[in-house]
Formats: structure tokens, sequence, C-alpha cells
């Protein structure tokens, strides 16, 4: 506890002022109701130190006002009783001394004489009765004429026996105050008797006008104490700052333990240098005697240094103060500062324990700022060697004076590395990243094979998976076991010190880097050691991450590649180049297609599957497969995109139901049928760009073709459109991936893209070199697949058509007609025997079970078509017939002789093809 007075209050006010500050802080936050009141028995609970010896105080002032407002009523009343008797005494002794009497008392009527005079007696005395009696006691005057001739109520005794008496008795005019003096002779012999006096009410009168007074006096007196107590309490409390006793007894102990259980030192010095207070901390660390507080710091064997600063006027921030073996970080200040009395307070620290920690926690820092900045420098790309090379550029920056990093082949090939490190140098280690210096390093370069022999540090650490220091790479002798050619190369280049740390990350083995420190430079310790582990691993995980998307971005790749068309075979009716160009971020769902169609016709499709991965490149495989069969089925454009939308929305519904698998985000398809024969091209899209023609004369023009629903939406009908196509025309199909980026907009993309094909005479291959020389965005986010297809006209010489009548008689017409055209073709014999017989049965059959016309026509391309048309709906079915069936064997006739055939509808019918191959 501090000796001084002064020094203990404003200790006290700091602590009352935080409570304020607390109490502040605490009325302004959320309160309810409950809360409120809680508070406000709590508050009125609890008293302050002043208001607990203010209530007192004013109790004790009140009792003793009263007190004395009580006894002077007391002595006024007894004041006023002692007037009375004295009064009723003085009346009685003039009366009864009175000359003459005696003489009337024996006289024969004494009533009538003494009666006035009793008044008159009583009246200029100024008291309530006085009355004159015999020795029997009767009754000679009285203020109540009846009383005159009664007895007189009181003890008459001693009267009678020659003293004077006074007493209270209840008589004739109620309580009263009465006085009896004897009336003697000259003998001395009583012969009567005088009593005066008072009533008690003439007396209680008496003290009750006297009683605003005493008030009045009373209430004087206890404002005047209710004042000085008021002013005792407020200076009181102004020096207690409103504390309570139990807060006064926790403050006292809460001092008591900051400042002599607290590690840091508390010195206090008055303006004179006296010492008012010092903690026990600050002892142990001046080396202060016991009974330093009061002492002056002249009279304490303290440095001159010291001692300025303990008594320094300004404030002090983390002096550093040398005393005996320790060093003392000081802060100082003043006490005056805010009207308090000259001095200082001074607070101590020892930091002599404290350097140890501070550089281990600066090479804490250094570590972690290392280990910062190489998460932001290190696997910025998923790309293998990219990343061990940023890894190497990275430790060359502080770390090492040269750096190498070697991957197992399986790494770099995105395979699935050892779980181990191979022993004896026997893995296949490729050398990936090597920085640091100049170029004339000795060091292996990259993209070299390198092996450990041992039992080389780097051996042992790369058969163990543990990093290994080689501090001094002269004074180690087994590094030489790599190669002496080499290693005194590596020697003489100026390296002195290495750490070799494996590449190891999720329990697998992925390579080794090595950290070279040249001669000029601190060797490594086993610090370094620690950190290049470190570097290591976190290394590890980045070329692990890298390797894994290798491995993922490679089997989606196969996968695309796989489920794109190859090579597009060569077709009569139109001459085909392609592009397709994967995103940047990953292979996608983008695809075209070429597909040949029965009678020379050709079916162009383009398709995007939106988003990138393993899904998208797996829907695209489904929704190729589908136009693939639908296309089989010979379906016109519009009706094959209202079957792949139903196949969508099925395959949507199907993947809801399961929680592996994903619905299709979103796909869009441009499918056309372009037919040589007819020159004509018939197309419908869903939700896809759309394409552009491009004319002989070279001008470009997008087709207005209206756009269907997205596939996968449901509902929504589309619409083909045909147009006629002059020979030469170029159709352009491409996905959005051409035309539309982050930079720009798809109508600008659009635009570009127009400007660019608008030239003539191209060939499909200088067509697609010249718009991907263009159009491809700088950072493509997206697949890019484009078609270009130059069309051709099968020329009229190659097409022979009739329509018979619907007689069977006909049927030998048609095949001389037939077979007269195929020789004008230069067709074999043998051809000619086999189209006559398709002919044959289709032309029969077709009689058979249609009305109206039949037509018929001979198609000579790449190879023989051979088509019978007629208005039936009804789609012929090849079975194996009995052998007692008539029928039922044309068909599979066909099936034998032809290399393909089928049906498709048209709006008049349905038309039976089959095709020949032709030599």
């Amino acid at each position: 506890m501090p000796r001084n007075g002064s020094q203990f209050r404003r200790a006290l006010g700091s602590w009352a002022a935080r409570r304020r500050a607390h109490r502040s802080s605490s009325a302004h936050s959320r309160i309810t109701p409950t809360l409120f009141v809680q508070r406000r028995k709590e508050r009125a609970s609890t008293r302050s130190i002043a208001g607990s010896i203010f209530a007192l105080q004013l109790v004790i002032s009140v009792f003793l006002v009263l007190a004395a407002v009580a006894a002077l009523l007391l002595q006024a009343r007894s004041t006023t009783v002692r007037a009375a008797h004295d009064r009723g005494l003085a009346a009685a002794a003039s009366f009864a001394h009175a000359p003459g009497l005696i003489g009337t008392l024996r006289g024969p009527n004494p009533s009538a004489v003494l009666q006035p005079m009793a008044e008159a007696a009583r009246r200029q005395a100024q008291v309530d009765f006085v009355t004159v009696m015999g020795r029997d006691g009767i009754r000679y005057t009285h203020p109540d004429p009846d009383q005159i001739g009664r007895k007189f109520v009181g003890d008459l005794s001693k009267p009678l026996a020659g003293h004077t008496t006074d007493e209270t008795v209840r008589g004739p005019l109620g309580a009263e105050e009465q006085v009896v003096v004897p009336v003697t002779d000259a003998r001395g012999a009583v012969v009567g008797l005088v009593a005066s006096g008072l009533t008690v009410n003439q007396v209680t009168t008496e003290v009750v006008r006297q009683l605003p007074l005493l008030l009045t006096a009373g209430a004087l007196a206890l404002i005047l104490a209710s004042g000085g107590t008021a002013l005792i309490s407020r200076r009181l409390r102004r020096q207690t700052r409103g504390l309570g006793p139990g807060e006064m007894t926790r403050m006292y102990e809460q001092h008591e333990a900051v400042l002599h259980e607290v590690r840091e030192g508390v010195v206090i010095v008055s303006g004179e240098g006296r010492v008012l207070l010092a903690n026990d901390e600050a002892m142990r660390l001046l080396g202060l005697p016991g009974d330093v507080e009061g002492v002056s710091l002249d009279d304490i064997e303290l440095d001159s240094s010291t001692r300025e600063l303990l008594t320094s006027p300004d404030a002090v921030n983390d002096k550093v103060l040398p005393v005996k073996s320790r060093l003392l970080a000081v802060n100082v200040r003043p006490t005056d500062r805010r009207g308090g009395p000259p001095g200082s307070v001074a607070t101590l620290r020892d930091t002599t324990e404290l350097l140890a920690l501070a550089g281990t926690a600066d090479v804490a820092r250094e570590r972690l700022q290392l280990l910062y900045e190489m998460s932001v420098a290190v696997g910025t790309t998923l790309d293998v060697e990219r990343t061990a090379q940023e890894f190497a550029d990275f430790t060359t920056r502080g770390f090492a004076d040269f750096a190498t990093v070697d991957l197992v082949e399986q790494v770099l090939q995105g395979d699935a590395p050892p779980t181990s490190a191979p022993s004896g140098g026997s893995a296949a280690v490729c050398r990936v990243a090597v920085s640091g210096g100049h170029s004339d390093h000795q060091l292996s370069p990259p993209g070299e094979a390198v092996l450990y022999a041992a039992p080389t540090r780097q051996d042992q650490g790369f058969s163990s998976g543990r990093a290994m220091l080689v501090p001094d790479l002269m004074a180690d002798d087994s590094w030489r076991g790599q190669g002496v050619t080499h290693a005194q190369a590596v020697l003489d280049y100026g390296l002195r010190s290495l750490i070799t740390a494996p590449l190891t990350a999720r329990g697998v083995f992925m390579g080794t880097a090595n950290f070279w420190r040249a001669h000029d430079s601190v060797p490594y310790d086993e610090e370094d050691l620690s950190l290049a582990d470190e570097l290591a691993a976190r290394a590890a995980t980045y070329v692990d991450n890298a390797r894994q998307f290798t491995r993922e971005h490679t089997t989606a790749v196969t996968l695309q590649r796989s489920l794109l068309p190859g090579a597009v075979s060569e077709h009569h009716a139109i001459e085909v180049c392609h592009r397709y160009l994967p995103a940047h971020a990953g292979v996608g769902g983008d695809w075209f297609d070429v597909i040949p169609l029965s009678g020379g016709r050709v079916a162009l499709v383009v398709g995007d599957v939106v988003g990138h991965g393993l899904h998208a490149a797996a829907t695209m495989g489904r929704l190729r497969t589908a136009v693939h069969n639908f296309a089989t089925l010979d379906m016109p454009p519009d009706e094959l995109l209202m079957r792949l939308d139903e196949l969508a929305v099925r395959i949507d519904q199907e993947t809801a139901d399961s929680a592996d698998l994903q619905a299709i985000a979103g796909a869009t398809c441009l499918y056309a049928i372009y037919d040589p024969a007819a020159g004509t091209c018939a197309l419908a899209r869903a939700g896809h760009p759309p394409p552009v023609f491009v004319l002989p004369d070279g001008s470009a023009d997008l087709m207005d073709l209206p756009s269907g629903p997205p596939l996968g939406v449901g509902g929504m009908p589309f619409e083909a459109v045909e147009r006629q196509l002059p020979e030469g025309t170029s159709l352009v199909f491409y996905t959005d991936g051409l035309v539309e980026d982050r930079s720009q907009g798809i109508d600008a993309g659009l635009t570009t893209l127009r400007t660019v094909l608008s030239a003539s005479g191209r060939t499909p291959q200088e067509t697609c070199t010249a718009v991907l020389d263009v159009l491809p965005p700088a950072a493509q986010r997206d697949d890019i697949a484009l078609l270009v297809a130059r069309t051709h006209v099968l020329p009229s010489a190659s097409i022979a058509t009739w329509e018979l009548p619907p007689d069977p008689a006909v049927v030998a017409t048609a095949r001389a007609d037939a077979a007269r055209q195929l020789s004008l073709w230069d067709m074999a014999d043998e051809t000619v025997f086999t189209v006559e017989l398709i002919l044959s049965e289709l032309i029969t059959n077709a009689i058979r079970y249609s009305t109206g016309a039949v037509g018929v026509r001979l198609l000579r391309h790449d190879c023989l078509t051979c088509e019978v048309s007629d208005s039936s709906s009804t789609s012929p079915h090849m079975r194996y017939a009995a052998e007692s069936d008539e029928g039922g064997r044309g068909l599979f006739m066909i099936a034998q002789l032809a290399s393909r055939w089928g049906t498709r509808y048209n709006p008049r019918g349905k038309v039976i093809w089959a095709e020949l191959s032709l030599p």
C-alpha cells in the first residue's frame, strides 16, 4: 500500500475513471426492461463511501436536532412549571400575609369580604385561582362561586403543620398546579390556608407558545448540520471517486496484486525526487532496498543515467537502460499533466531474456514471409514443367545461388508416380528446371536424364525420402561418386554447399530439388535444412496439383479426340475443311460432323455443349452418336432436332434421379442437309449461331434462319428452311467460341467474320486459315469448331428419272429403260443385271401396295443409287420367309445385292433406295 495519500488517490482516481468508462459503455449497450430494473436495483443497493457517510451523518444530525428540540421542550415545560409555581407561591404568600386576613377569617362572614379581594389578587398575579380556606379545608373564595363552601382538594396535612407545599391535583378547574401557604397568627398558630396556582392547560399553553421558536431553531440547526455533512461528503466523494466500500476493498487488493505481483517494475517519484512507491519487480530490477519508499533518489545507489531517467519531466518511450547485467526497457510519464502533483511514474521491463526470443521470432517471421512469397510466385499455372521452373527461380532469389528440380518420368506424363523413392538411382529421373547464376554453370541442363549414384548424399536423400545436407562439397568425398569429372567441374565453378530435398506429396514421390550455394555465400546449416524441407514440401504439392491436372486434361483430351470425327472422307457433293481449337482451360463439348446420306446427299452438323471437362466431352459424344443414329433414318433437319431435344430432356430426367451424374447444362446444334442433285440445302438450328453462306461472287451472308431453343428445353418446335444454292457456294458452320469474347459481343464477332469471309475463289482450306488468322481471341476461354463446305451440283447427265403409271405391265419397260441408261454410263453387265433385279422388285412392290404414279431415279456419283418413290407412307420391312411363303424374299434379295438400302419419307410419300458400289 503506498504511504503517500495523494499517490493513492491518483491510483484510486484512475481506477474509478476506468470503472465509470466501463459503466458508460455498458449504459449505451442494448438494455432490456428486466436488465434495466436489475441495474437500477444494483445502483440503488451499491452506495459509495461518501454516500454512506453522508447518510450516517444526516441520521446523526437529525437525531441530535430532535434530541435538542426535545430537551428544549422539556426545559421549557420545566421552566414554565417552575414559573407557575413561583407565581402561585408569590400570590398565595402575599395574600396569606395580607393585613387583616386573620381578623377576617375570624369574622362572621369571611367569604363576603375575602372573595372580591381574592379575585383581584388572582387577576393581578395572573394565576388561575386564589383560594382562602379555613383549617377545616372549607373554601371561602374561588373563581367559581359554586365551589365556595366546599371542601378543598389536596393534602392539607403539611400546610396545617405550618409548611408550604405544592402539588398537582385534579381540582374543580381540571388538572391544577397549586401551592398551599399556611396563615399563622402572632403566636404562630395556623388559623387558615391560602392556595394559589395555574391549571396544567395554562402551563401547556405557555409551552406551545414557545414551540415555533424551538422548531425554528431545530430546523436551522438541522439545515446547518446537513449542509456541513454535504460539504464533507462532497469532498470525500471527490477523494474516493464515488467508490463503495466493496469496490475500495477490491481496488486495494487489485492495487496490491498489480504493483507487487506483476512482472513489470513500477516506480513513482515525487517532484522533490523522493520515492513514493516501488513495487517488488522494480526493487529486483534496480537493486533497491526494501525500505526505499520515502527515501530520496540521491541517497540510493543508482547511476546518474538511471536517476535522470526516473526523474525526467518529459515522457520517455521504451528507453533501453543498461543496469548491471540487465537491459531494461523504461517508460516514463509525468504525473502533473492533468493537474496532479509534480512527479513521474516509470515502468521497467527486463528485455534481456527476450533477446533470444526476438532472434527466434525474426527467423520465424522471415520464414513465414518466404513461404508467403512462394505461394504467390509458384504454381501460377497447372503445367508441371512451368511449376518446377517457377520453384527453381524463386529459391534462387535469396535461399540458393543455384537450384535444380528433377522429376520422375511418370510425373511429366501425368501418370501416378511411385509411392516411395526408388533406390540405387534406378528410376528414370529427368532434369526439368535449372535456375541461378550465369548460363555457363556446370550443372546438367533441363531435359537431360539424371542418375544418382550410390552412396552419394543425393542418392541417400533420393532413396530415403529425407532431405540431406552437404555443408562442404570439397570435404565430402562421397559426393564425387556422382561422377568425378562432373563433380570436379561443379567444384571448379565455385559451388561449395548443397541441400538435396525430396519432392513428396500425398504419399507419392515425384522427384528431388537440389539447392546449391557458391563459395562466396554462407554454407548451409541445419536450420537451412529444415527450411529447404518445408519449401520442397510445398513445391511438391504444387507439382502434384499440376500432375493431376495434366492427367485429367490428357484423359479428357483423349476422350474428346476419340469422340470427335477423325479424317472426314471425301464426298462428291462437297469439299470439306474443318478446324478444332480446344480451350486453354481444358477440353469442352464442341463438335462437328459430316454424315453421308442416301441419294448422294450429305448432312453437316455443328454442336456445342456448355462447360468444360470430362462431363462436357461425354455429353458431346452422346449427342453426336444420337445425331448419327437419327441421320441414318433420313430425318429432315427439324424432326431430327426435335428427336435430339427429346433425348436431351430424357438424359436430364435420368441424371436428376442420380446424385453421381450431372445434367446437361446447355447444348446447341445446327443441322443441315445438302442435296447435290437438286442443289438445295435444308437447315434447322437449336440455339446455335446462324451459318454464313459465301456465294461464288465472294459475298458473305448470314442466313436468316429461325433460332429454336437450345436442346433440353423441350416442348418447342423447330423450323427448317430450304435454300437453293449455286454451285461453288461455301457453307461456313462454327461455334460461338469463334465470334464471342468477353472483350466484345457476338454481333461484333459476326461482323468481323462476314468481313473475313467476303472473298471469292477461296478453297475451304484457305477459308479456314483466313478465319483463324483473324478471329480467335488472344485469351481463348472456349472451344472453337469451324466447318467449311464448298458445294458441288450433280450433273444432269448423271441423273435419270422416269415416272411410271400404276400398271404391273410397265415393270418390264422400266427394266429396259434402266438397262439402256446404264449402257450409256458404261456400266458392266453384272451391274446392269443387279439393277434390273432391284428395280423390278421395288417397282412391283410400289405398284402393289400403293396408289398413284411411281417414280424411278438413277443417280451416278461415287456409287450408283436406285430410288423408287410412291405415294404410300408404309415402310417395308425385311423378314425371313418360310419355305411355303410365296413372297417376303424381295427385300432380303435387295439387301444381299446392294451395299446399302433404306427408306426415307418426303411430303409426297416415301422413297425406297438402294446403293451399289461401282468398280
